[in-house]
């Protein structure tokens, strides 16, 4: 997987308390889900904000490891403005950590819940983002799987932000003829074909559809 190692410097941060990974120091805890914790942290030198999302991998199943390696091989190829980065991983005891960009304004589900409606260029910005992140995959042959809301991020809680696709846990490479048929994701935004069970390709275009 190319980790890098934390060194002597990580994970307990000695008796001040503090908790480090590598060169960076734990700030605050800013989500959680079934097998991850992700934090907020920075950059010991430089002062970086980044996101931190640690993975304890003695937790999980082979075929979570699996999707694992999938998603760091995936965010190691990927760039693009509208595709969250990964600047590096980092093994530090049993726990995997893959330091993200940090996308202060939150996800794009928080914003529409606060701003209720939104005008017709904003939905224009942020649509056009997702396509073009969305055309990215396609180029490269990636599905998401589980596009939502939830997991589009912004750089900044305003209608003029940088969007950035996120949490590719679920997704997978697909050579340009296959198809894939595991059923995954969140109902609310699969694609018909996903929920009748039947195979489909790496489009990602449900989620446009379902947003605008």
């Amino acid at each position: 997987m190319g980790d890098r190692a934390a060194g002597s410097g990580g994970g307990g941060g000695g008796g001040s308390g503090v908790r480090r990974v590598g060169d960076y120091v734990l700030v605050r805890q800013i989500g959680s889900g079934a097998y991850a914790r992700v934090w907020l942290g920075k950059h010991r030198t430089r002062g970086t904000e980044v996101a931190l999302k640690e993975i304890a991998v003695e937790r999980l199943s082979s075929k979570l490891r699996e999707s694992l390696l999938s998603e760091v091989d995936i965010l190691r190829r990927i760039r693009h403005p509208n595709v969250i980065a990964l600047h590096e991983s980092i093994r530090d005891g049993g726990k995997i950590y893959l330091v993200l960009e940090y996308c202060r304004g939150g996800d794009l589900h928080s914003y529409l819940q606060q701003h209720k409606r939104v005008s017709e260029t904003v939905a224009k910005h942020f649509i056009q983002q997702l396509a073009s992140g969305l055309q990215m995959l396609r180029e490269n042959n990636v599905v998401h799987r589980d596009l939502k809301p939830q997991n589009i991020l912004l750089v900044a809680n305003n209608e003029n932000s940088l969007l950035k696709i996120a949490d590719f846990g679920f997704a997978k490479f697909l050579e340009p003829s296959s198809l894939a048929e595991t059923l995954c994701g969140s109902p609310l935004y699969m694609a018909p074909e996903v929920m009748q069970a039947q195979k489909y390709d790496a489009k990602n275009r449900q989620i446009c559809g379902v947003l605008v």
